[in-house]
This record gives structure tokens, C-alpha cells and sequence, in this order.
């Protein structure tokens, strides 16, 4: 393994991991170790969603959405088990990526945040500390269909507001995935958004809410494969991630909607990272859009990034349960 840790010229700190085999340690563990991790989740958390007490929560102040999302297994996770249950540690909000879902607790090949929920458990947190919900339909043939909709940024957005009230946590963490970065991000940042419907306001920021906010894989430039595919909705440059083109050396016509996300920048939280993976699958050509990592996030605090597989678009997730725990507890 070859880790490199640099000072950047904005005073963050890169954290380089080129890892060559499955099982290295300091790489976020090995497939080995996700598989058994995810063979615990039963005692990291309910497979039956969100806990009573939660529910009730939420019942009480007439919460409109379904954060519980029973229509689907793994829909959802987190919750007092007992009323009155102590929270010692900044509760941990997770939000997945386009597709995907809470936990897979059925082997059905959704990735979900079983090996995360899994190793957080296992180092002191409880299920009263560890929250996720699924936005979207949970469906990859229905994957290019999803956009940064309204419903979708509110649905997140409110998931966020209703964790602090119910925890009573002055702060939260937020570890987000692939399109789940870009939904955090402006779910935490606020303001005033627009999509296909028309506009409408988010809310005030909850930068002072959030301790740390780790985004993972996600295409905060845009994706270098929707330049070609603009008609697909989640490609869309009003709500979308179409990258934009080149003029003059300058980019154009960028996504409205990442455009925005670039002008409120540094308003995650107090500290905010960046993980990803030269070798990505998914977001493809070494993380690069016009140049620029689409990953990175503005005005990060830091970031880790990874070279080789297995730490690809979704191993970048699920084999670094232990570096997101630091990154969170401890901010390097």
C-alpha cells in the first residue's frame, strides 16, 4: 500500500491510498471483513425499520413522509429502543445513493449501509444513534429517472430536521453516497432550488447543525457519461448532473442545480471530507470532469482518495466502515 498525505494549497489534508490487495489495513477493510459485517447488521440494527419510538415521534408531529418505508425490505433504520434512551455519541444520518436503499436485508444485491451501521455498532454506538431512510423508488431500472427533484431534496431535508428534533443532538453527522452526496449537500446548505414544477425554498441552512459531513463517490461537477445522454432526466442540466461543455477553455451550461451547489460551498458543516476513487466504475475516467476531480468537495476539510479496486464506486462505501468513523470522531 501507498498512502500519501499532503497539505493542499487551501490548508486541507489529502489522505492518498493506493491499495493492491483486498485485505490491507488502514484500506477500509476487505471483502471478507464487509461480508461479515453485514452478516451482523441484525444486531446493529432493525431489520424491521425505524423503532417504535421513532415512529411514534414522527406520528406526533404529523410528519407527512414515509420515512419508515415498510413497502420495502431494508427500508429504513434508527430509533430510540426505549423512550428516554440516552444518545452519548452525534447521531450519524446516512443517505444512499440513486437506487439503492437503507440496508439490504435480504442478499438481493442492494448494497445499502449494512457494513457502516455494522462497524459503528460494533464501536459503541447504538440503534438510537445510527439513522436511514430510502429515498426514491429503490429500483435500478428506474435509475436514470432520478433527478434532484423537489421531493427528493425536501424528502432528505426533512429526514435531517427530524432526526435532531427527535435525538435532541445539538449536532449530527451526515454520511452520504454516489447522488446521495449531492441531495445532502443541498438538503444541508438550503436556500432556494428549482426543478422541473418550478421553484421553491429548501429552508435556512443547517450548517450549525452538522459536526461532520463525509461525502462518498459523489459527482459534485457533474458526470463526464451525461454529456452524451443530456435527455436522460438524471443527466438533466436544469436538475441533473450534465457536466456542461467547453468554451474557451471555460464550462458552460453546467447543471443549474450543481451550479448552486458551487456558489453555497463550505456550508456542509464544520468539517467536511471528501472520499473517493481514481478507479471508479461508475463516474468513470479517473474521477475527472473537464480536468477537475467531480468528487471533491468545495472548501473541504480533507479528503481520502483511493487508487485501485477493489475500492471502486461502491467499495469506496462499503470497505471503509473504519475511515468513516474516523473521519467523524476524530476529522482526519
Amino acid at each position: 500500500m501507498q498512502r500519501r498525505v499532503r497539505r493542499g494549497a487551501l490548508g486541507f489534508t489529502t489522505c492518498f491510498v493506493a491499495c493492491t490487495g483486498a485485505a490491507i489495513a488502514g484500506c477500509g477493510g476487505s471483502d471478507g471483513d464487509s461480508a461479515s459485517s453485514a452478516a451482523s447488521l441484525e444486531h446493529a440494527a432493525s431489520t424491521t425499520g425505524i423503532t417504535s419510538d421513532f415512529r411514534a415521534f414522527l406520528a406526533a408531529r404529523n410528519v407527512t413522509e414515509d420515512f419508515a418505508r415498510d413497502d420495502l425490505a431494508g427500508g429504513s433504520f434508527g430509533g430510540r429502543t426505549t423512550a428516554g434512551e440516552a444518545i452519548h455519541h452525534d447521531p450519524v444520518v446516512f443517505v444512499h445513493g440513486n437506487s439503492d436503499r437503507a440496508l439490504d436485508t435480504t442478499g438481493s444485491g442492494y448494497l445499502g449501509w449494512n457494513a457502516s451501521v455494522a462497524y459503528f455498532q460494533s464501536q459503541g454506538y447504538s440503534n438510537a444513534e445510527l439513522y436511514g431512510t430510502t429515498w426514491g423508488p429503490a429500483d435500478s431500472l428506474q435509475a436514470g429517472n432520478q433527478e434532484h427533484s423537489r421531493a427528493n431534496v425536501l424528502f432528505v431535508r426533512h429526514f435531517l430536521e427530524s432526526v435532531l428534533a427527535y435525538t435532541g443532538a445539538s449536532k449530527i453527522d451526515v454520511i452520504s453516497h454516489s447522488m446521495g452526496v449531492t441531495l445532502a449537500r443541498k438538503a444541508i446548505l438550503g436556500g432556494s432550488a428549482k426543478d422541473a414544477g418550478g421553484s421553491y425554498q429548501v429552508g435556512s441552512a443547517l450548517t450549525g447543525s452538522v459536526d461532520t459531513f463525509v461525502g462518498i463517490a459523489g459527482a459534485n461537477l457533474g458526470l463526464s457519461a451525461c454529456f452524451s445522454t443530456a435527455t436522460v432526466p438524471t443527466c438533466g442540466d436544469l436538475d441533473g448532473f450534465y457536466p456542461g461543455f467547453l468554451f474557451f477553455g471555460a464550462v458552460t451550461d453546467l447543471s443549474q442545480y450543481l451550479v448552486d451547489l458551487q456558489g453555497r460551498a463550505g456550508g456542509e458543516g464544520a468539517f467536511r471530507f471528501a472520499m473517493f476513487s481514481l478507479a471508479d466504475e461508475v463516474i468513470g475516467g479517473g474521477d475527472l470532469v473537464y480536468g477537475q476531480y467531480t468528487s471533491r468537495i468545495p472548501r473541504e476539510t480533507g479528503e481520502v482518495v483511493f487508487s485501485t479496486a477493489p475500492y471502486g464506486h461502491f467499495g469506496t462505501k462499503t470497505l471503509t466502515a473504519d475511515v468513516q468513523l474516523r473521519l467523524v470522531t476524530q476529522h482526519h
